[in-house]
């Protein structure tokens, strides 16, 4: 039998250097390193983290940091909470596993607690980028979003697990049949359904968490000398993609261009504190709106052309809860010709439940178009007494393509985060690579 696919990618995990990362993917990991802090500190003040960590997790006097909290608890619980906190808004990173910020970035600093060892920066931001590698390969070898959200599963509980080990088994610096054991291991902790869509069920957030969580515990299995399924990314009987993509797997994308074609270089951080399915309306909407100098009152219907998968997905028009309301391509373009913004102040319950913004929504037409492809982005048309403008927005603010500047990011993070601990965070976040111990970083979290 050829080399497994997990031993390819314990030598990739274990002896990939910062030396060997492009500087601008290093840099891209600060930023999402920086954003996903922000999306977490912000959620981990909402009650419904409060309540998953509550039920979840076991205080300690000693250990990793809940972030934002004050409390310790044992580096995989730790992940965890810190995993649903950061996904709890919808202001975290997607386009990796999918949402892979949430969960390499918990589990790497959970990690820290795990080793007697200083980790620096630098190292501290290989496992970052590593774990962003493995995540998104994860999904590429399913097939890709699409087929694998198609098929039921939430990506980032399925394939995030990878993600979370491959950062945790570098930052305890495993030998590469170690982190090939761990990589085996996260693949039997796979898990996550889309049966949240029917009612805003915040199983969603817990994904996040889980997988972070996963991770954390395949690696430290794997550092204590268990040996892991290394044939589960294989080809084989009970493999993962065998059984989670009998129809759409692509065992070579684990390994095609591994360590030259970085995939956090395909992620994007979300200026709208909405499903990234609803960026592209959100954006066109406010393009039309400022090229023609439109004023809410005077738009008479929205009409949207989307594709079947984008109608599934983000088709409703639920607002009772802040999770159905964020799946809402109506409700965010409603949010953004009422508020000027699909913020995370305009998915507040006041905003969600005003008759004004409800009388929009009402005026967004869905147009299911089966010619466009799943990945298509919608078309606008904005309809007024004078007649109709029409726009499309391929590549949206925040997208890989269109990327937020610095500007707008620490922006973004200073709206989520209070001083001075925000300071404190961009201040070290973006000097990460000098630091000789990255545990810095943790004492401005607890």
């Amino acid at each position: 039998m050829p080399e497994p696919t997990a031993s390819r990618l314990g030598e990739f995990i274990a002896g990939t250097a910062f030396a060997d990362l492009p500087g601008s993917v290093a840099e891209k990991a600060k930023r999402h390193l920086l954003d996903t802090l922000g999306a977490a500190l912000a959620g981990a003040r909402t009650p419904e983290t409060a309540g998953i960590t509550a039920a979840l997790t076991t205080p300690t006097a000693a250990g990793a940091a809940i972030w934002g909290t004050g409390l310790r608890a044992t580096a995989r619980d730790a992940a965890l909470a810190n995993g649903v906190a950061a996904h709890a808004l919808e202001l975290d990173d997607t386009g990796g596993c999918d949402h892979s910020g949430a969960v390499v970035v918990p589990a790497a600093l959970a990690a820290l607690s795990l080793t007697d060892r200083a980790v620096s920066g630098p190292e501290l931001l290989v496992a970052i980028v590593l774990g962003y590698d493995l995540a998104r390969r994860a999904l590429e070898g399913c097939g890709g979003y699409q087929e694998h959200n198609q098929a039921g599963w939430h990506s980032t509980g399925t394939c995030g697990p990878f993600g979370s080990a491959a950062a945790t088994a570098r930052i305890l610096a495993l030998d590469p049949e170690q982190c090939s054991a761990a990589v085996g291991f996260a693949a039997s902790m796979s898990g996550g359904l889309w049966a949240f869509v029917h009612n805003g069920a915040l199983s969603k957030r817990l994904h996040a968490g889980r997988a972070a969580e996963a991770g954390v515990a395949a690696a430290a299995l794997a550092g204590s000398g268990i040996p892991g399924p290394v044939h589960a990314l294989d080809d084989v009987w009970g493999g993962f993609l065998s059984t989670f993509a009998p129809e759409t797997a692509e065992h070579a994308a684990f390994t095609d261009g591994l360590g030259e074609q970085w995939r956090i270089q395909r992620c994007a951080i979300k200026p709208h504190a909405s499903c990234r399915g609803t960026h592209s309306a959100v954006d066109a909407v406010a393009q039309l709106m400022r090229d023609h100098g439109l004023h809410a009152d005077e738009i008479r219907e929205v009409r949207v052309r989307l594709s079947p998968f984008l109608a599934d997905m983000c088709g409703g028009r639920d607002t009772r809860t802040l999770g159905t309301a964020q799946l809402s391509l109506p409700y965010a373009v409603a949010a953004q010709i009422a508020y000027g913004a699909a913020d995370l102040a305009a998915y507040g319950p006041e905003h969600r439940h005003d008759e004004r913004v409800r009388g929009i929504m009402d005026s967004v037409v869905l147009e299911v178009d089966s010619s466009m492809s799943a990945s298509e982005e919608p078309v606008i048309d904005l309809v007024t007494e004078g007649g109709s403008h029409r726009c499309r927005v391929t590549d949206p603010v925040g997208s890989p393509t269109n990327p937020i500047g610095d500007e707008a990011l620490i922006t973004k993070f200073r709206s989520l985060v209070p001083e001075p601990t925000a300071e404190s965070l961009v201040d070290t976040v973006i000097r990460l690579d000098e630091l000789p111990d990255a545990r810095l970083l943790l004492d401005h979290l607890a």
